[in-house]
C-alpha cells in the first residue's frame, strides 16, 4: 500500500471533481470575478459544464456553488462519494409548516421507513388560487409573501408562503437512493411526497424582507444558519473560511455572496449552456425538447405560445369588451394541462419543462416582438418569476414600452390591486443604500490577511478623509499593541512601498505617533505620497513588538482607465465611485462651480445604490432633486440637468437600468418580483483583476507568477493511504476550524498541506 504525503503529485485530468486536483473554488472567486484567473475561471466551467450535462436538469446557481464544494463525483455517484456528514441535513416533512428552504438545501425527508436523503434542485410558489389550467387572479402575480387577498398584504412582519420543492431524489449516489418500487409506493400514498415526487410546505419567512431576498442572498443566509455545520465541516475540499480569509459572519456572508456571484458569472459565459434566471441548461437538451415530438415538444411549444400571443385578443372579442384584457398565465399549471404532459412532469423532469419552457416564451418574445408587443397588438410580458414556475401576462391591447424589458418581472397584477398609490409613498432618503454589505458605514472595511505570534498583515483602501487628514488607520490588534501609556504618544515609523522613489522627492519612511480611542487607531501625521488617491489599496505590515508599519501598494499587471484616472494600482471599487467624483480632491469636497454634467455624476456617485463592484445607481426621476439637495430645481436648471443626463447616456459613460421600490420608499437593485417598478440611471466602472496579497509569506517585489493554495482535502488514488504527517495536519486543521481536538481524515482522502505554485 502506498503512503501519500500530501504533497501535488499525480496530473489532473481535464474535467476533475473537488478532490481530485486543484480545488474548484478558490480565494480569488471569493475577491469577485474580475479577480478570477483564466485558468481558475476556466477549470470552474468545464466542471460545471460537466455537471449540468451529468444531472440532466437545470443546474441552479447554488446547486452549482454544492457541486464544487461538497464534491459532486461526474461517474454517477454524485454525492455519494464525498464525505458528507448526513447527519447534519435539516429535516422537512410533506405538508408541514417549516422555516423556508433556498434551492441547494440538502435534507431528509420524512419518511415512515428510512428517511430519503436528497438536494432541492428547483422550487416556486404554489398559490391556491392558481387553478388547474395556470389561471391566476391579477392580485397572485407578484404578490410579497403571507398576501390574503387583492390589496390585503397580510401581517407585517411574519409571512408564509405555499411553496413547491423539486427533490433531487437521486444526487447521492444509488447508495442513498430508494429503489423503483420504493419510490413508487411514496408515490402513490401521498403522504411524504406528492404523487410527481415533490414537496408541498407551508414555508414560514421571519420577515417579509427575508421572503423577498433573491435566490443567493437566501441561499448564503441559510448556510450560515441551518446550514452551517454542513458548511462548517472539515471533510470539504476547501474551507470557507480558506476561501473568504476570516471566520466572522460578516466575512463569511461577503465571502459567499461573491463566491456564489462568481460561480453565476461563470456558468453564464458557457458557450454550451443557457440561463434562466439562476438555472443553466445545456443548449443541447433546449434543441431536442424543441424537436421532440411528444408531449411538451415543440408541437405543444407551439400551441403554448400561440395562447399567449393571441388569447387576451380572443377573449376580448368573445366577450365584446371595450376595456383593454390581461390574462395571468402560471406556467406550470399550464404545462400540466396538455395531453400526456403527467409522465414528463415527475421528480427533476419538472424543473427541465419549465425551465425549458420559459425560454422558449423569451426567445419567441425576443424574436418575434417589439420589446415584448406583437403585431397583432398583444403585449406579453413576465409578470412574476417564482409563482407556479413564472407568471406571464397577456393584455390585448398593449402599449409598446420601450423602458421596460419584457423579461423583467413587472409585479403589475399585484399593484394593480393596492389601494396605495405611488404618491403616497415617502420620499426616498439622499443616499439611499440597498446592501448593507455595501453600506458607506462600512466602506473600506480593514480586512485582515494574516496573524501570527511575529507579525500582523491586513488589507485597507485609502479614503480620502485619510489624505486630507494625513492618517492611516490601524487594525484593532495592532492598535492595542500602540495603545499609548498614560500621556505619552507612541512614536511609529512608517514606510511605504510604492514601487520606487516617491515622484514628490519625500522619503519612504516617515516619523508618525499613534492615536487610539476604544478599539480605533490612527497614525497621525502622514504625509501621502501626491499620486495616491480615495480608494488605493494599501497592504500593511506589522512586525509585532516593533514600532515599524510597512504599507505597500500592489500593482495592477495591466493599467486600468477609470474615469479621468490612469490606474497602475490595486484599488477598491467602491471607494473611488464614492470619494473620487468630480469636485473632490485633497484640498476640497464640494459641488459648488461645477457645470451640469459634473454634478449628474457626483449626484449619481454619490448618492446611488452601491454594490460591491462599484457600481451607483439612482431613481433617475429623484436626480434633479438630489442634486440639489432635496430641493425641485428651478425649470432652466432642470433643463440643463436633462440635456447632461441625455448626453452622459448617449456616451455610455452611464446606463440606464431598472430597479424597484418598496412600500417603505427603499430602492433596490434588481428590481423584487414584488416591487414597483422605477427607472435607475447608473454608473458602471470597470472590472478589473484584483491580484492576491502576500499570503502566508514575506512581501514579493512580483506576485503575479504566484499562486497561494491554502490547505485543502483531496481524494486519493485506489492503494494509497495518507501519511502520519498529513494526519496530524488535517487534525490541526480541524483545530483551527474550531473542531476540539480536530477530526481524522475520512477514508479515502489525503490532507494537502498549503504551498504555492507557479501560474
Amino acid at each position: 500500500m502506498h503512503s501519500d504525503t500530501g504533497s501535488v503529485g499525480y496530473g489532473e485530468p481535464q474535467v476533475v471533481g473537488p478532490y481530485d486536483g486543484l480545488p474548484l473554488l478558490t480565494q480569488a472567486m471569493a475577491v469577485g470575478n474580475g479577480a478570477v484567473p483564466e485558468e481558475e475561471r476556466l477549470r470552474l466551467l468545464r466542471y460545471l459544464e460537466a455537471v449540468t450535462t451529468a444531472r440532466k436538469t437545470p443546474l441552479h446557481v447554488s446547486v452549482a456553488f454544492n457541486a464544487a464544494y461538497f464534491g459532486f463525483h461526474l461517474a454517477g455517484d454524485g454525492y455519494g462519494r464525498s464525505p458528507l456528514q448526513l447527519d447534519d441535513f435539516p429535516s422537512v416533512t410533506f405538508g408541514e409548516h417549516t422555516p423556508p428552504l433556498p434551492v441547494g438545501a440538502m435534507v431528509r425527508v420524512t419518511t415512515g421507513s428510512q428517511p430519503l436523503y436528497a438536494e432541492i434542485c428547483y422550487k416556486e410558489g404554489a398559490h391556491p388560487e392558481v387553478d388547474e389550467l395556470g389561471n391566476t387572479p391579477a392580485w397572485v402575480s407578484g404578490s410579497p409573501a403571507g398576501t390574503e387577498g387583492p390589496g390585503a398584504p397580510g401581517a407585517r412582519d411574519a409571512a408564509k408562503r405555499r411553496e413547491l420543492l423539486v427533490p433531487d431524489l437521486h444526487a447521492f449516489g444509488p447508495g442513498l437512493s430508494l429503489s423503483p418500487a420504493q419510490l413508487h409506493r411514496l408515490h402513490s400514498r401521498q403522504r411524504w411526497i406528492n404523487a410527481d415526487g415533490h414537496i408541498l410546505v407551508e414555508a414560514v419567512y421571519a420577515s417579509k424582507e427575508t421572503a423577498a431576498q433573491d435566490d443567493l442572498t437566501a441561499y448564503a443566509h441559510y448556510l450560515l444558519s441551518t446550514g452551517r455545520p454542513q458548511l462548517m465541516s472539515p471533510f470539504v475540499a476547501m474551507s470557507v473560511t480558506e476561501l473568504v480569509g476570516g471566520a466572522d459572519d460578516t466575512t463569511l456572508l461577503r465571502g459567499l455572496l461573491r463566491l456564489l456571484e462568481t460561480v453565476r458569472r461563470v456558468l453564464h459565459s458557457s458557450d454550451l449552456l443557457r440561463m434562466w434566471g439562476p438555472y443553466a441548461m445545456t443548449r443541447e437538451s433546449l434543441a431536442a425538447g424543441w424537436q421532440d415530438t411528444g408531449p411538451l415538444g415543440g408541437d405543444d411549444m407551439r400551441t403554448l405560445l400561440s395562447s399567449f400571443e393571441h388569447g387576451a385578443q380572443q377573449t376580448r372579442r368573445h366577450y365584446a369588451m371595450n376595456t383593454p384584457v390581461t390574462i395571468y398565465t402560471a406556467l406550470g399549471p399550464r404545462l400540466r394541462s396538455f395531453p400526456g404532459a403527467a409522465e414528463s412532469l415527475h421528480g427533476v423532469d419538472y424543473a427541465s419543462a419549465v425551465c425549458r419552457a420559459n425560454v422558449t416564451i423569451a426567445d419567441f418574445i425576443r424574436r418575434d416582438s417589439e420589446n415584448g408587443l406583437f403585431s397583432n397588438g398583444t403585449r406579453v410580458h413576465l409578470d412574476d418569476s417564482f409563482e407556479g414556475g413564472g407568471v406571464w401576462s397577456s393584455q390585448y391591447p398593449g402599449v409598446l414600452e420601450p423602458a421596460q424589458d419584457p423579461l423583467t418581472p413587472a409585479g403589475r397584477g399585484w399593484a394593480s390591486s393596492q389601494t396605495v398609490t405611488a404618491s403616497s409613498f415617502p420620499e426616498p432618503e439622499a443616499a439611499p443604500v440597498d446592501d448593507p454589505l455595501a453600506d458607506d458605514a462600512n466602506l473600506g472595511p480593514v480586512e485582515l490577511l494574516r496573524v501570527t505570534d511575529e507579525v500582523v498583515v491586513y488589507r485597507q483602501p485609502l479614503r480620502l478623509a485619510h489624505l486630507t487628514a494625513g492618517l492611516a488607520l490601524l487594525h484593532p490588534l495592532v492598535a492595542e499593541e500602540l495603545r499609548p501609556a498614560g500621556d505619552r504618544r507612541q512614536a511609529v515609523l512608517l514606510e511605504i512601498d510604492h514601487g520606487g522613489p516617491p515622484p514628490d522627492g519625500s522619503g519612504n519612511a516617515q516619523e508618525t505617533y499613534a492615536e487610539v480611542t476604544g478599539h480605533t487607531g490612527y497614525l497621525v501625521g502622514v504625509t501621502w505620497p501626491n499620486d495616491f488617491f480615495p480608494g488605493l489599496l494599501l497592504q500593511f505590515h506589522w512586525s509585532r513588538g516593533g514600532r515599524t508599519l510597512h504599507a505597500a501598494t500592489v500593482p495592477l499587471k495591466n493599467p486600468v482607465q477609470f474615469g479621468d484616472r490612469l490606474l497602475g494600482h490595486c484599488y477598491d471599487a467602491r471607494v473611488l465611485t464614492r470619494e473620487d467624483a468630480p469636485g473632490s480632491d485633497r484640498s476640497r469636497d464640494t459641488a459648488a462651480g461645477l457645470a451640469p454634467r459634473e454634478l449628474v455624476m457626483r449626484t449619481v456617485r454619490r448618492c446611488g445604490l452601491l454594490t460591491p463592484g462599484g457600481h451607483a445607481l439612482l431613481d433617475r426621476a429623484f436626480l434633479p432633486r438630489a442634486v440639489y439637495g432635496g430641493v425641485e430645481p428651478a425649470h432652466s436648471q432642470r433643463a440643463a440637468l436633462e440635456s447632461a443626463i441625455a448626453e452622459l447616456l448617449a456616451q455610455r459613460v452611464l446606463e440606464p437600468a431598472l430597479g424597484s421600490r418598496d412600500p417603505a420608499g427603499q430602492p433596490h437593485y434588481p428590481a423584487h418580483p414584488a416591487q414597483r417598478v422605477i427607472q435607475l440611471i447608473g454608473y458602471m466602472p470597470p472590472v478589473v483583476r484584483v491580484p492576491r496579497p502576500w499570503g502566508v509569506s514575506e512581501p514579493q517585489e512580483d506576485m503575479h507568477g504566484v499562486q497561494y493554495v491554502p490547505g485543502h482535502l483531496r481524494r486519493l488514488l485506489p492503494g494509497s493511504s495518507p501519511s502520519d504527517a498529513q494526519r496530524e495536519a488535517f487534525r490541526e486543521h480541524c483545530r483551527l476550524l474550531g473542531k476540539a481536538d480536530g477530526w481524522e481524515l475520512p477514508d479515502g482522502y489525503t490532507f494537502v498541506t498549503q504551498y504555492t505554485r507557479g501560474q
